[in-house]
């Protein structure tokens, strides 16, 4: 009863009116589409297939479907109890890039000009794969034995410092994108264009109310995009200077040259489409894929507890019980491993989408499977997909320095809605360690194939090892034990609002 006075429709209702329906499953679209989208825009940047076609325009499309079919299963699995969207996962740009990276061979045009790169492309379905086991097997776990030891093993004090070092080691990519040097060319109107996408989406989000305040990232993509489009209308097309040539209109000319059904409609080229476009997977990549996937399993699974527990509070009923924690993480695994069969990326519960429930009171199940169905249609309209192709790097990078600061800030925010007390020398220690040896690039290479490492543990996998032993072997003196105890005692009585 509690939560039907907390939402005006309960997860198994739904709206009378159709056209309400529709906009309120357009409105989890909207919220979820840049920040979807922009996993493969940075991802695969930069790479080709063997015929020079440019896998970030091929993943668009798919990524999308992904969200779609793998938000479905989740909802399956969890008996359509659990109002959640999952998208692609920023937390796993950085082992992404790391995995098309390794072996990547040139690519070059029968002109001998440089296309891009040929990645390692296999590697991301098997590196997927292994997430969805990990979540699979902590689900049975937890079923079993409960979740303390997960907590045990993984505490507050070690997991923000790693979602810290997730975001502030993804910084110098957004850098570059900004910038220009991402394409080799520094160029101080790209930097304005992103600096503008930044300005807006914190403008949008801060200062925003009702919709606007929940789609700050697609106002300042296209105040971005809007300040290229001048840019390169007025400098590069009336003027002539190629220095103002922001956009590239030619996916679109491309799309509509010459018109066709399939300038409006095609079906998305899914990764396991994708045949011969890739560098050949050898076992030793495949290892180097579990130590690359398997550590950040672990932080987002926190990631993932942290959503429903504020889900939970939004709808007045515990989500960890009913359906369980256990289902839940299941079908958040086994959405990833889909996701990585179909476009490489894994799939995550979404915070934007939470915070839709939570503004709108619409708790219905059957509006985020609406949703679900129009991410699907979306990926497989042409103009859609060729428009978003056009989208500048430096955009991206701009709204970049805000999502990955994002991220590393809700690590910040994890430590302190945890009441993490920094003034204790162990917790100053474990966050030491992690920072300076994630965001420093610590990694551990072992063995050596034609110059390059057998195997490899990045750096973010490497920091979190290191937190995870400097916890467990640093034990809480006695005299800390002591201050905390009249803290504790005194909070006893006090509401403790948990936000993420």
């Amino acid at each position: 009863m509690e939560s039907e006075k907390k939402m005006l429709l309960d997860v198994d209702e739904f709206p009378k009116k159709k056209s309400q329906a529709f906009i309120l499953a357009l409105q989890h679209v909207l919220a979820m589409f840049v920040a979807c989208i922009t996993v493969p825009l940075l991802a695969f940047a930069g790479y080709v297939t063997k015929d020079g076609q440019s896998l970030t325009q091929l993943m668009i499309a798919p990524t999308l479907v992904a969200a779609g079919v793998g938000t479905l299963f989740y909802l399956i699995l969890t008996k359509f109890k659990s109002p959640m969207f999952l998208a692609s996962s920023f937390a796993y740009i950085s082992p992404m890039m790391a995995a098309l990276a390794i072996g990547s061979t040139v690519v070059t045009s029968s002109e001998g000009v440089v296309l891009g790169n040929c990645p390692n492309l296999w590697i991301l379905p098997i590196g997927m794969a292994m997430v969805g086991i990990v979540y699979c097997i902590v689900a049975l776990f937890i079923k079993i034995f409960g979740v303390g030891w997960l907590n045990k093993l993984l505490p507050p004090i070690v997991v923000g410092p790693v979602i810290m070092v997730i975001g502030l080691s993804l910084a110098s990519s957004a850098i570059s994108n900004l910038n220009g040097t991402s394409s080799g060319d520094y160029n101080l109107i790209k930097i304005l264009c992103g600096l503008s996408a930044m300005v807006a989406t914190a403008l949008s989000a801060h200062y925003g109310k009702g919709t606007v305040s929940l789609i700050p990232f697609v106002i300042g993509m296209a105040v971005g995009y809007l300040v290229a489009l001048i840019f390169t209308l007025i400098g590069y097309t009336w003027l002539g200077n190629s220095y103002f040539e922001i956009i590239d209109f030619s996916p679109i000319i491309k799309n509509f040259s010459p018109v066709t059904f399939t300038s409006f409609f095609d079906y998305p080229r899914f990764l396991f489409l994708l045949n011969d476009s890739s560098v050949p997977l050898t076992w030793s990549a495949v290892g180097q894929a579990a130590l690359l996937f398997i550590p950040v399993s672990f932080v987002t699974i926190c990631e993932h507890v942290g959503d429903h527990k504020n889900m939970s509070g939004i709808l007045g009923k515990d989500l960890l019980t009913d359906p369980g924690l256990s289902k839940t993480l299941a079908g958040d695994g086994i959405a990833t491993a889909l996701s990585g069969v179909m476009c490489g990326a894994a799939n995550t519960t979404y915070g934007e989408n939470v915070a839709v429930v939570g503004v709108t009171k619409i708790a219905s199940t059957k509006v985020i499977v609406l949703a679900c169905f129009m991410a699907i249609a979306l990926g497989f309209i042409s103009p859609l997909m060729s428009f978003t192709e056009t989208i500048p790097a430096c955009v991206t990078g701009g709204v970049s320095l805000i999502l990955y600061g994002f991220i590393a800030a809700s690590g910040v925010k994890m430590l302190i809605n945890e009441h993490i007390d920094m003034g204790k020398t162990k917790n100053i220690f474990v966050a030491s360690v992690i920072l300076v040896s994630g965001i420093g690039g610590l990694t551990l290479s072992f063995g050596n194939s034609g110059g390059s490492p057998i195997v490899e543990i990045t750096s973010v996998a490497v920091s979190m090892i290191l937190g995870v032993i400097m916890n467990l072997i640093l034990k809480d003196k006695k005299e800390d034990v002591k201050k905390e105890a009249p803290a504790v005692e005194a909070k006893k009585d006090s509401p403790v609002v948990e936000t993420k």
